[in-house]
């Protein structure tokens, strides 16, 4: 029988050899992980590249077929996850289906201090409620208190979905491709906020996913690139964001350039040839 393996106080996620299959089917892995205390993690990668696999992992809502996961010192499968949950902050397209159209803003924050969605007839004091506003100022998105969900802007809902994933004080937090489907003036709105929280010491350890290095927030320390749920690259940001690993990652020729601490990338002219313009 192999020891069980004593988890470093220092690590957030510790995934060793982990594996996530369905249907015959490898969704994630093997794959070797480990987030630390105060690093910002993008993970990037194609369509079918198994992020939001391993997304859900680390929010524990999905448990490894092989492998050992884990997540802020506990081990899933021999855990409460009910306990567990609490202690990670999580923004994702399932969170915001879930979201009553007609929920206050104000309310759909607060109501994360206590792991509901929504508010009923729970009783919350003044520091909720003064949290629940110095989240939503975080993100931009303390005028919205007031306002219906339902009556929100893409954008809007997701700078507020954020403020709710901060609610709690998480130890870790995950966003799952919170740029997806806004327009160029609220992508640049969102990454700049999300840049401002990269830089906060007191926020807390984040991976985003993102399918494009144009989502990447400054401030952000580590990556992680996948394909096919296997690891094209991983390490700090600048070693793993090359116009050679993305162009392994997308199977396709990627020119890269990074310009005031921004990454574009765009489909290379003449197939063969990569380039990285890091400080320009």
């Amino acid at each position: 029988m192999e020891p069980v393996r004593q988890p470093d106080p220092d690590l957030l996620i510790d995934f060793d050899n982990v594996t996530v299959r369905r249907s015959g089917h490898t969704l994630v892995g093997p794959l070797t992980w480990q987030v630390e205390l105060d690093e910002r993690w993008v993970v990037l990668g194609p369509n079918g590249a198994g992020k939001t696999s391993l997304l859900r992992m680390a929010a524990a809502d999905m448990y490894p077929t092989s492998g050992t996961a884990v997540l802020l010192g506990e081990t899933l499968g021999r855990t409460d996850i009910n306990e567990l949950r609490p202690r990670i902050g999580m923004s994702s397209a399932a969170v915001a289906a879930r979201v009553p159209l007609d929920e206050k803003v104000g309310d759909l924050v607060v109501s994360a201090g206590y792991a509901v969605m929504g508010r009923w007839r729970e009783q919350y004091e003044d520091m909720d409620t003064d949290r629940a506003v110095d989240m939503l100022e975080s993100v931009g998105a303390e005028h919205l208190s007031d306002r219906a969900y339902g009556t929100l802007s893409e954008g809007e809902r997701k700078r507020v979905l954020i403020a709710r994933a901060l609610m709690s004080d998480p130890e870790l937090l995950l966003l799952d491709e919170p740029a997806a489907g806004l327009d160029l003036g609220s992508r640049e709105e969102l990454v700049e906020k999300l840049g401002d929280l990269a830089s906060d010491p007191d926020a807390p350890a984040t991976v985003l996913v993102t399918h494009h290095v144009e989502e990447i927030p400054p401030g952000f320390s580590h990556g992680l690139l996948l394909n096919e749920g296997s690891v094209v690259a991983q390490g700090l940001l600048e070693d793993v964001l090359t116009a050679e690993n993305l162009s392994k990652a997308f199977r396709q020729s990627i020119t890269l350039d990074r310009i005031d601490g921004r990454y574009f990338a765009r489909r290379s002219r003449r197939l063969g040839r990569h380039r990285s313009n890091r400080n320009r």
